[in-house]
């Protein structure tokens, strides 16, 4: 099985042995990482990240927003980690002099059924204990005079951005530090299991470890299927794409979003306002045909085209979660007038003309439930007695990592692979 690599495996060459192998190198997997030393500080980690440098997909390529944690019903992990990692996230900022811009957001209506859409938003934020206060259009026009809303209106003050790849970059030199190993270049290519360890294959050759933690993103879900797990589940990818500000006056000072449907996941056209107070508006949740589907026929792979392309008709003809129309609304999206056109819906007094660039696309790495053909609106742990599987790490992901590492460092202490029996270091 390929994960997203070419097989050019060299035979022979053995690595150090570890104790705690962690698969990818975004978010999830840098501070899942951080969490094993800090529990285990005497453990040798190592982490394998298949491209060159850290947070070089979905984590690197998202607009940097520090959720709230308001959107998801209060028995979910996303309800669980987003209020708690939003924290976590602004003390990491605060320790290491990182950027972080307290912009806040508005959830703002277009008509009577957003209202009830609304009460329901508040419902979860007070069940979430996450801070929301409602607000007139008089009041939000002293917050942000450009938005529109219908009678009533959301206000998150402690939802803020963040550069995501600064962060990661930090993360990154702090592991090091810490003595963690990680390996860039070195997708995982499959694994042996003898006795008590795990021989993993990569381009570099072969690491042996007691416990591996997959937090692979876009390929988690064949990399937990390797070891036995996630069988009904397949990664169907989604492009985020966003249109940025090339010099218009048209500036918000706050993050402006449109009432969610709460049966997708996905958040409509909004506003973001980011670390740089630059403005940006989307994204797009426009179908994949591939994993990295980035652009043209960048990394194409037939066997994923074939795959995903096999799951995508069957959706289409059944219309599943009204899969048709959000497939028919979203590729409209590749028109720049139907963008501007679609965010100008909860602002006033801006043109948008000048949102002409595309930023830099990213991929979600959506999970479908291939049994029930539905969508996965919540993140999947799934874990047996040496491995731990992270999947569907989608918005807000970034905001949850710290506190869905902490998680998994709990999980972890009752692991057969604890410090009492790490292996001796040579």
């Amino acid at each position: 099985m390929r994960f997203g690599s070419p097989n050019n495996y060299e035979t022979g060459i053995y690595m150090k042995t570890c104790d705690y192998l962690i698969i990818g190198g975004g978010i999830t997997g840098l501070t899942v990482a951080r969490e094993v030393d800090t529990h285990f500080p005497h453990a040798r980690i190592t982490l394998i990240e298949k491209e060159h440098d850290v947070a070089q997909h979905s984590s690197g390529r998202n607009s940097g927003v520090l959720h709230a944690g308001f959107y998801y019903s209060a028995d979910s992990l996303k309800a669980r980690f987003t209020r708690e990692g939003n924290q976590l996230m602004k003390l990491f900022c605060k320790e290491n002099n990182l950027r972080i811009n307290p912009c806040g957001k508005l959830i703002v209506a277009k008509d009577k059924d957003d209202l009830k859409v609304l009460e329901e938003l508040k419902k979860r934020g007070d069940c979430n204990g996450v801070e929301l206060i409602w607000m007139s259009p008089s009041e939000v026009n002293k917050i942000e005079p450009h938005a529109k809303t219908f009678e009533r209106a959301l206000y998150s003050p402690t939802t803020a951005t963040v550069d995501p790849k600064e962060i990661c970059q930090t993360l990154k030199k702090e592991l090091q530090e810490r003595g963690i190993n990680i390996q860039f270049n070195a997708p995982f290519l499959g694994h042996d299991k003898t006795h008590n360890y795990f021989t993993v294959r990569t381009p570099k050759g072969l690491i042996e470890s007691k416990f591996i933690i997959n937090c692979a993103g876009l390929y988690a879900d064949q990399i937990a299927q390797s070891f036995g797990l996630s069988q009904s589940y397949v990664i169907l990818p989604f492009k985020g794409t966003y249109l940025s500000d090339s010099g218009t006056d048209a500036v918000v000072k706050t993050n402006i979003y449109p009432v969610p449907n709460l049966a997708n996941p996905f958040l409509g056209i909004h506003f973001t306002v980011t670390v740089n107070e630059k403005i940006i508006i989307g994204p797009a949740a426009i179908p994949a045909f591939w994993r990295e589907n980035y652009h043209g026929l960048y990394r194409f792979r037939v066997n994923e085209f074939l795959e995903i392309l096999y799951y995508q008709l069957i959706l289409f003809a059944r219309n599943s979660f009204g899969y048709r129309d959000i497939a028919f609304s979203e590729l409209k999206k590749y028109s720049k007038n139907y963008f501007r056109k679609q965010a100008n819906q909860i602002v006033k007094n801006i043109n948008l003309k000048g949102f002409t660039t595309w930023a830099k696309t990213g991929i979600r790495a959506q999970l479908l439930n291939t049994q029930t053909m539905e969508l996965i609106h919540d993140f999947i742990i799934e874990n047996n007695d040496d491995s731990i599987h992270i999947l569907n790490v989608v918005s807000p992901g970034f905001t949850c990592a710290f506190s869905l590492a902490r998680y998994v460092g709990n999980l972890l202490q009752n692991k057969p692979a604890t410090e009492s029996n790490l292996t001796p270091d040579t």
